[in-house]
């Protein structure tokens, strides 16, 4: 599902179409409803004879009744939601933005929402590192795309986090527990994170 169009995008798209319309030959369709019209036009006129017709094999269906057909049937569907309200808790929430996946973490004496985490282990890539993060949050059943690696060099002295920007490329259904995981857009970090936190993940994160 794409994003929803700027204005300016709107009226490119409408002069394109518009462009397209006007340099393109006359379908089938359209021939045969001039045809059609040509015919109601002779059968008015003074001396029709109905003989010298061609009904191609009888037919009595117009271009016309095909199009009232046509119109009828996009009036029977009805498309799902762009949006599926106001929650946090399933990945499906919105169909046309980008969403960033939240953890609530115990940090010290507090809950904080974080992007999820976990301890990088001896012998193992921040990379690795990351994608046993993501296989450590509930349901198994999910593939992301990471982008870049780094390597761990051994003997760091000090606490380091390292951010990893992974798509989310197939899964089935994450059973997330309600308040304590989160999908957010960019503008709604600001209700989660704190700001030094929000600051630093601000840096990276775009909205696609």
């Amino acid at each position: 599902v794409s994003q929803d169009g700027s204005p300016i995008e709107e009226e490119f798209m409408e002069l394109m179409h518009l462009m397209e319309l006007e340099r393109s030959l006359l379908s089938d369709h359209e021939l045969r409803l001039l045809e059609d019209a040509a015919l109601m036009s002779r059968k008015q006129e003074e001396g029709y004879d109905s003989d010298e017709e061609d009904y191609r094999d009888n037919e009595i269906v117009t271009a016309q009744d095909l199009e009232d057909i046509w119109e009828q049937k996009p009036k029977q569907f009805q498309p799902a939601p762009r949006s599926q309200g106001k929650h946090y808790f399933g990945s499906d929430r919105v169909f046309s933005d980008s969403l960033i996946l939240l953890a609530k973490k115990d940090v010290g004496s507090q809950k904080l929402w974080l992007l999820p985490q976990i301890q990088w282990q001896t012998g193992e890539t921040l990379r690795q590192t990351a994608e046993r993060a993501l296989a450590s949050l509930p349901g198994a059943d999910k593939k992301a795309t990471f982008l870049g690696n780094v390597i761990q060099k051994e003997g760091s002295v000090g606490a380091k986090v390292f951010f990893f920007k992974a798509v989310l490329s197939s899964h089935k259904h994450l059973p997330l527990e309600k308040n304590s995981f989160a999908w957010v857009k960019k503008e709604e970090l600001q209700d989660f994170l704190k700001p030094e936190y929000l600051k630093q993940v601000r840096r990276f994160i775009m909205a696609l």
